[in-house]
């Protein structure tokens, strides 16, 4: 036994043991990213730097990095085992389905089944338990709709998770995408998840392009290894938080604080 142990320290301090751990760790833990866009704010930030669970939802099929081609090319599978699924409310990175080698994140606000319609830029949802369900978990807190015989919940994430918000400053008046105000009742498909940032009139999202098939999905944001804003100064506060830290207080103060002040730079207000 001492030997082998020996044996194995000496080889992943070989080349050959650094790259295939690395590797390894890179294809079945946890994969860096950056946060490109504004669609996740004020949850998450341009410029944050996040490490993503990788075997949150099952264990996507591995990818080389930077060129993401993948380890097996000749299967047409983006997962290599099943596992977990999302659950409402959660924060998911997959593969968008328009272009599988560009990776989202959004915020998961409906499961297979669900039903869900946009109107006047509110998200109503009748989940797929039914009125009895609906009527018991979200009595208190939360604005209930009767539509079409049914019941449904106005804008069900926003009280626990507050980052969600909308911009005032975007009206309907035939500038915008209509999907931002409106969107006809759906269901969403089986092994199918509906995909929302939480900038809701900021992200590019199923609002626009459909749900997202169970297998596209990669994994979560685990947590916050570097962040730096557009002035280069780093956000000392923001690294070694999860996305349940930073909305908290006093971090969702500040991310609210930041898109204020770039909006008014946008728009030359003072």
């Amino acid at each position: 036994m001492k030997n082998f142990l020996h044996s194995a320290y000496k080889w992943s301090n070989s080349w050959t043991g650094t790259i295939v751990i690395v590797l390894f760790v890179i294809f079945f833990v946890a994969q860096a990213f950056r946060i490109p866009s504004g669609s996740m704010k004020d949850s998450l930030l341009i410029g944050d730097h996040l490490f993503a669970k990788k075997f949150a939802y099952g264990i996507p099929m591995p990818y080389i990095p930077f060129i993401e081609v993948s380890i097996m090319p000749w299967s047409d599978s983006l997962k290599l085992v099943d596992g977990d699924t999302p659950k409402r409310g959660d924060i998911v990175i997959f593969r968008y389905p328009g272009n599988i080698k560009q990776h989202f994140v959004k915020r998961c606000v409906a499961l297979p089944g669900d039903e869900l319609f946009v109107a006047d830029k509110n998200l109503f949802i009748h989940f797929r338990e039914g009125d009895a369900w609906i009527e018991k978990h979200y009595k208190d807190g939360y604005e209930i709709a009767l539509f079409d015989g049914k019941l449904w919940v106005k804008n069900p994430y926003m009280k626990e998770h507050p980052g969600i918000h909308h911009d005032p400053k975007i009206v309907n008046n035939g500038t915008f995408p209509m999907p931002i105000f409106f969107m006809n009742p759906i269901t969403v498909e089986k092994n199918h998840y509906f995909m929302m940032g939480d900038n809701r009139d900021h992200s590019n999202d199923s609002r626009f392009w459909g749900s997202v098939p169970y297998e596209n999905i990669e994994g979560t944001p685990w947590f916050i290894y570097f962040s730096i804003d557009k002035n280069w100064e780093i956000r000392w506060d923001r690294i070694g938080k999860t996305p349940t830290d930073l909305e908290q207080e006093p971090y969702l103060k500040k991310a609210i604080e930041e898109r204020e002040r770039e909006d008014k730079e946008y728009y030359g207000l003072t």
